[in-house]
């Protein structure tokens, strides 16, 4: 077994001990030192986003004082939902190892699927887009700023 898999495992079983939330750990290693973990903390929390790839970003970053992630791998114990994959992506995480796929999470009652198979355009409504886009103007026209 995957020693960095191992860790993930570890982290999700703590998390399911204390009741934070389901099954789901994850590390985050840079030149072979674990640099964030995290497990779901949903219940722990009352927070829909406290999943265990989340917390470890969120703990990497504090760690190494950056929002950029890059040369990071993460391992997780199962298949990252739609929301951790941007999160992963937007830090720049660029190699993730997962252990159970979308179908075993499935099957032991939670509700990835819901958010492979629903339309965007039903649940997304565009409004105010004019006064919207002049606030992005005022941004953009900011000197020295750092765009990620």
């Amino acid at each position: 077994m995957d020693k960095y898999m191992l860790f993930a495992i570890n982290e999700a079983k703590e998390g399911i001990t204390n009741g934070h939330g389901g099954p789901f750990g994850s590390v985050i290693v840079k030149d072979g030192v674990v640099v964030g973990k995290g497990h779901n903390r949903v219940l722990l929390n009352n927070d829909p986003t406290c999943h265990g790839e989340m917390e470890a970003i969120r703990d990497a970053s504090r760690n190494l004082k950056t929002y950029d992630l890059t040369g990071c791998v993460l391992y997780t114990t199962a298949e990252p939902c739609p929301m951790c994959f941007g999160a992963i992506l937007w830090s720049n995480i660029r190699e993730v190892y997962y252990g159970c796929n979308v179908i075993d999470t499935d099957n032991i009652g939670f509700r990835d699927n819901i958010f492979y198979n629903t339309n965007k355009d039903d649940v997304l409504k565009s409004l105010d887009r004019d006064e919207c886009l002049k606030l992005f103007e005022e941004y953009k026209n900011i000197k020295n700023k750092i765009i990620y």
